[in-house]
């Protein structure tokens, strides 16, 4: 099993999870974050003083799925989060040793 980390931009979440659960991923965590990379947030003025916007808002999405779905749900979530334009995001996976579902005591796979 395999853990998708997923960091987009916030609009994008609709098209991303229309695009998993197209392949069949459904079950998935959402969080609302802050953060930059390269593109080191930018410059607002507001009430005539300029500052600094060191940290963007940004969508951190997060499924478990089975090894076989993996590189499914990574493609599905690049053409839906893609703009071509800096700060599009980043997505990490990580092995899963294991999974349990509390309600029924499942293990494995049939946990996801």
């Amino acid at each position: 099993m395999k853990k998708i980390e997923a960091i987009i931009k916030p609009f994008k979440l609709e098209e991303v999870k229309d695009a998993l659960a197209a392949i069949g991923i459904e079950g998935m965590t959402v969080t609302e974050v802050k953060g930059f990379g390269r593109q080191k947030g930018h410059t607002e003025i507001y009430r005539g003083s300029e500052y600094t916007v060191d940290f963007l808002p940004k969508i951190k999405l997060e499924t478990v799925v089975t090894d076989e779905l993996a590189d499914q749900a990574v493609a599905a979530i690049i053409k839906a989060a893609k703009t071509g334009k800096i700060g599009d995001g980043k997505i990490f996976l990580t092995n899963v040793e294991q999974a349990v579902r509390i309600r029924t005591e499942e293990m494995g796979e049939k946990a996801v």
